[in-house]
């Protein structure tokens, strides 16, 4: 690998006798990692019926290496069931030292393609508000897909800029994640193009836009609440000067210890314009270190005490009146679904949790659950709805090993034989839904969603 010369000289700067080492690891492969997602199954259950070969990443208490030479996870029925996230071992950090609790209003402000938010859903478990946001529209469907993937109920996800978001939740959320666009020096392992565009962009304009998103979201902070900071990249210009700006933007906000691995280093005050020894709370994960690509992580705190006593929701439901064929599909529906916060647009039916906010005005991609659609004469129940639910909420399901020849055939959206009673039923691997199906004497009509199907 042929690293630029001046990235080379600032490297040799902070590393020191370090340095070697660092250029060394960057020719040995990248390390590639799965993250369980326990908002479907514990990480005791998962490994139970676990069919990898994995290890332990130390950091993160759900987080495993694979070896992409013998697994191949994003091929397997239970990536498909969302079981697990594949995702980089050292991006794992920033959601696992967020300290999520059950109820909490949480905001990933850069979100795309849905790695971190993915996490901070399954630590809401389905409580509270999780705002998923990404400026970039295209980036932000592979956020939604992710998101419903996972099961998630409770998110709102949203493509906006920084300073709508703000205008519209002042002191709002009690956690914010901003994993902030950067040089992404961290990536120059996983691919050659990093190297490319580090040279075309250098890491002044991602300071300054680092710069211009903190400005807004520290807006955003209720009292009492918690925002971290990341990167993947190892310019202290955006990591230790980027959070000294953050700290000048109000004098409430305070840095915060949390566990680190033994092998992370600390933050460097001495590589920042004022010496704040309180940088040295930040973490840095470097790759001759870890096994990992490298990440930025800092905790930060904002003075006060919590105002979750206004956490519900202002949302206005348009009221609809629901059509028997709504009524009768939800019947078989074993979960308490509160009929009152089903929402009809157009077509299609929403449901609205009670801690939603006002939304109009923003560019909405996914507000509450898509639940499905009404089409003539029948209700077809959506991807996401089967993602939501278990195997012993629905009357009728069609559950199959991940080694019968069935579930692929099903995945890649092929009719299949199966046993059970004429309808629609939902369709499980190993017990975890994978989508919807149609039973007519014996032989099951795909309905697995097309843009998600196995290629």
């Amino acid at each position: 690998m042929e690293l630029p010369i001046t990235y080379k000289n600032t490297m040799m700067n902070l590393l020191g006798e370090e340095y070697d080492l660092y250029e060394a690891c960057l020719s040995l492969p990248m390390f590639h990692g799965i993250r369980i997602n326990t908002m479907k199954i514990s990480v005791e259950d998962f490994l139970k019926i676990n069919p990898f070969h994995l290890t332990k990443v130390p950091w993160c208490d759900n987080g495993f290496y694979f070896d992409e030479k013998i697994d191949k996870p994003s091929k397997h029925p239970y990536y498909f069931a969302g079981l697990y996230y594949i995702q980089e071992p050292s991006a794992m950090t920033p959601a696992s030292v967020l300290p999520i609790e059950e109820g909490d209003r949480v905001l990933d402000i850069c979100a795309a393609p849905g790695g971190k938010s993915t996490e901070l859903a399954a630590k809401l478990n389905k409580s509270g508000l999780l705002v998923s946001n990404d400026v970039s529209a295209s980036r932000a469907k592979a956020l939604l897909k992710n998101l419903e993937v996972f099961g998630t109920i409770n998110s709102l996800i949203l493509s906006e800029q920084p300073h709508k978001l703000a205008e519209r939740f002042p002191m709002y959320f009690d956690k914010i994640l901003i994993d902030a666009p950067c040089s992404g020096e961290g990536m120059f392992r996983k691919s050659n193009s990093m190297i490319t565009a580090w040279e075309n962009n250098g890491n002044e304009l991602f300071a300054n836009l680092q710069r211009s998103i903190l400005s807004e979201v520290v807006k955003m902070l209720a009292p009492g609440g918690m925002l971290l900071y990341s990167t993947c990249t190892f310019s202290p210009l955006e990591n230790e000067k980027s959070i000294e700006y953050l700290l000048s933007l109000d004098d409430s906000l305070s840095l915060c210890d949390f566990n680190k691995f033994v092998n992370f280093d600390n933050g460097h005050p001495e590589w920042g314009d004022t010496n704040n020894k309180e940088l040295s709370k930040a973490a840095r994960l470097w790759p001759h270190k870890i096994n990992g690509e490298g990440h930025f992580v800092c905790l930060v705190k904002k003075a006060g005490e919590s105002h979750s006593y206004l956490k519900k929701g202002n949302y206005n439901i348009k009221r609809t009146k629901l059509n028997n064929d709504i009524l009768d599909f939800f019947k078989k529906i074993k979960r308490n679904f509160d009929t009152s916060r089903f929402e009809l647009s157009g077509d299609k039916l929403y449901y609205i949790p009670e801690e939603f906010p006002e939304v109009s005005g923003l560019r909405i991609l996914r507000c509450g659950l898509y639940l499905g659609e009404c089409k003539k004469n029948r209700f077809e129940p959506s991807q996401s709805l089967a993602m939501a639910l278990t195997k012993d909420d629905f009357d009728n399901i069609v559950d199959l090993s991940y080694e019968d020849q069935r579930v692929i055939k099903y995945l890649k959206g092929e009719t299949i034989e199966a046993e059970g009673k004429n309808g629609f039923c939902l369709v499980c691997v190993d017990s975890y839904p994978l989508g919807w199906g149609k039973l007519n004497n014996g032989t099951l009509k795909n309905k697995y969603l097309s843009g998600w199907r196995l290629m």
